[in-house]
């Protein structure tokens, strides 16, 4: 059996991880009535003595919304306190692709933008639904481009946002002037009277090469009844490559896509 002063120091060892836990558990307000609570029981004293107005205390959304900003660049980096680095850290944690907009003073040319937290991106408001505040239209969206100009800090600025908009909100946005609207690139491409595209698809080096050797068998004249009646396997050695090309130099590389290009064409459509 162990001497009971190690029985002791493990479970003062015990006792004090469990209390750091709760400590950590805490936010500071609470961290710091429970510090004084346990000052007054075991130090005597009065609560009179510690108690606070309660104007002057600021929670962790206080701190933010006094600190935050729409855009954060690297000057506003320097000189980081506690409050803006608390700020700073709720701004990464923001989905910045599209924008929720405001539009109630449309009519004053007076928009109010703001970016989207994890619920709205979840439940797809902003661009599966209409990016105003106040609708929750999703037939007939369209993106737009705005130029964003603020006043945040007592500085000017400007950004580049974008906004997913219902018919009748499109209206509003561009109630003053006509902002740039966002297309797909396969809108973009010119189309001719038919409806069918200009552009001529890409092929690989090895399709081009194929498709070359298949139009010059269709230029030559028909074959003689002799060579007519040549094996299977000789045709097909003809149709591929011979001995002397193939020491000629290394296979020619084909344009094949990668995973990620892949993945950016799959979601390109998505995100406009």
């Amino acid at each position: 059996m162990p001497h009971h002063k190690v029985a002791a120091v493990e479970l003062d060892r015990e006792e004090a991880r469990n209390r750091r836990f709760h400590l950590l558990a805490m936010d500071a307000y609470a961290r710091h009535r429970k510090l004084v609570n346990d000052y007054i029981l075991y130090y005597g004293g009065k609560k009179e003595d510690f108690r606070r107005s309660g104007e002057n205390d600021k929670t962790d959304l206080d701190v933010v919304r006094e600190n935050h900003r729409f855009l954060w660049k690297e000057e506003d980096e320097v000189d980081m306190t506690w409050e803006k680095r608390l700020a700073k850290k709720y701004y990464d944690k923001l989905f910045k692709e599209y924008c929720i907009a405001d539009l109630s003073r449309y009519k004053d040319n007076k928009f109010g933008f703001r970016w989207r937290v994890d619920k709205e991106v979840i439940s797809g408001k902003g661009q599966f639904f209409c990016g105003n505040k106040y609708c929750e239209a999703k037939e007939g969206l369209k993106s737009w481009e705005v130029n964003f100009g603020y006043i945040e800090h007592g500085e000017k600025r400007n950004a580049l946002v974008k906004l997913r908009l219902c018919q009748e909100c499109s209206f509003r946005l561009n109630f003053h002037h006509r902002r740039k609207e966002v297309k797909p690139k396969k809108q973009r491409a010119e189309t001719n009277n038919e409806g069918l595209s200009l552009k001529k698809p890409r092929l690989s080096s090895s399709r081009k090469k194929s498709s070359k050797r298949k139009e010059d068998r269709e230029r030559l004249p028909a074959k003689k009844s002799e060579e007519s009646g040549k094996d299977t396997d000789s045709s097909d050695e003809e149709e591929g490559p011979s001995e002397a090309e193939l020491w000629k130099g290394p296979v020619p590389e084909t344009d094949e896509k990668s995973q990620e290009e892949e993945f950016d064409d799959y979601f390109q459509d998505l995100f406009l």
